[in-house]
């Protein structure tokens, strides 16, 4: 049965601050409640939130403002994670949200891992655009570099893209074929036609015999 909650805060798909919602006991209990992002929406509840409204909103606006604040800093921020990969371009493993937090701080941003928006592990080399929640109300996006050097990496960073070795085969072989075809069809245009072939012998074997 849904449980009842009234939102301490902006939570996304779900409603703003002040609404009372229902959701799914599960999300409610292992979710919005611990996280104090809601709470069960008793009359006693209800009451108190509308005593701490204007508190809650007053900070809720503080922290957005710090929020921006530090999203302003973070818009060019690339967080470059080395891992092994195959021909393929495809991961020995994977990149996770854990993972890209841990690389943010090391790039000296400290991020939560809860505040990186990942739907799936990352499994291949690329620049991957991330989504980062610094507040409910303030989202921004940073790069993720997955490479396998430092100086696949700074490729990556400025825009480079990377091929797969079967697909660079392809490549290759397409353009070998092409370039075979363009020189085929130029000795065609240039060999001589019969005609011309059959006159140029007869005219010069025709000049020693009227010297004699």
């Amino acid at each position: 049965m849904p449980m009842n909650v009234i939102l301490l805060e902006r939570v996304p798909k779900l409603g703003q601050m002040g609404d009372v919602v229902k959701v799914k006991p599960g999300f409610a209990r292992n979710f919005l409640l611990p996280q104090k992002k809601a709470l069960r929406a008793t009359k006693d509840n209800i009451t108190y939130f509308e005593s701490q409204r204007k508190t809650l909103e007053a900070q809720n606006l503080e922290r957005r403002g710090e929020a921006e604040a530090v999203g302003a800093k973070m818009t060019d921020l690339k967080v470059v994670l080395i891992r092994q990969a195959s021909e393929a371009l495809q991961l020995y493993g994977s990149v996770t949200s854990r993972d890209i937090a841990d690389g943010a701080v090391a790039a000296g941003v400290k991020i939560e891992r809860s505040q990186v928006e990942l739907d799936k592990p990352i499994k291949n080399l690329g620049a991957h655009k991330i989504k980062v929640h610094l507040h409910p109300e303030v989202t921004i996006e940073i790069t993720a570099v997955v490479a396998r050097s430092v100086d696949e990496a700074e490729f990556l960073a400025k825009g480079g893209a990377l091929v797969a070795e079967n697909e660079r085969a392809a490549l290759e072989a397409a353009e070998a074929a092409k370039r075979a075809a363009e020189q085929a069809a130029a000795l065609f245009e240039a060999k001589p036609a019969e005609g011309e072939t059959a006159e140029a012998p007869a005219a010069t074997e025709e000049a020693p015999a009227e010297e004699k």
